[in-house]
């Protein structure tokens, strides 16, 4: 049964699989897989942290901490001061935030993009319909005034029935006279 038809066979979780040729493999295991992650909920909580960022409750709370982390280092007893003068470690600290800020921040302004886009999209369609909607109604007007320039109007009507009493009045002066 393995030699079938060509096709090879393969374990998988301990069951034997048969592989099919006119398939393409699945991506062979490495050393160490990557976690699995859902990219909708890492692109919220990104934008959850760049709007945090963004606010001045991050500046305050910010200020707030190294004012700490600097009054502890200077201020209290050496034995327990975990970063001296040259606050190295604040410097490190803050150079981590800052890179794991900016992918996010970057991260987050794309999807801002991409909602923007989509949503110019939407309104050129929109647009787009709106024009032919107008360009429709144009047509339909000017086919209106078209077809009520050859239906009589009041005005129109008005004159030739004046015209006719005129030559009715006429004829009934003809008459009496005659």
């Amino acid at each position: 049964m393995r030699a079938r038809e060509g096709s090879r066979t393969q374990t998988v979780h301990g069951t034997a699989v048969r592989a099919r040729l006119d398939q393409p493999r699945t991506a062979r295991p490495g050393l160490f897989t990557l976690p699995a992650y859902d990219p909708e909920a890492f692109g919220q909580f990104s934008e959850r942290i760049a709007r945090f960022l963004g606010t001045g409750r991050f500046i305050v709370w910010m200020t707030v901490v190294i004012i700490i982390w600097v009054l502890w280092n200077t201020m209290l007893p050496t034995n327990v001061r975990f970063d001296e003068y040259p606050f190295i470690f604040l410097t490190l600290v803050l150079s981590l935030q800052a890179s794991y800020a900016a992918p996010l921040i970057l991260l987050a302004q794309n999807r801002q993009d991409d909602r923007d886009r989509v949503n110019m999209e939407q309104d050129r369609a929109r647009s787009e319909r709106n024009i032919a909607d107008t360009e429709y109604l144009a047509r339909e007007v000017a086919a209106l005034r078209q077809g009520l320039g050859e239906v009589a109007t009041r005005d129109f009507i008005r004159s030739e029935l004046q015209g006719l009493l005129k030559e009715l009045d006429g004829r009934a002066t003809e008459a009496e006279s005659a």
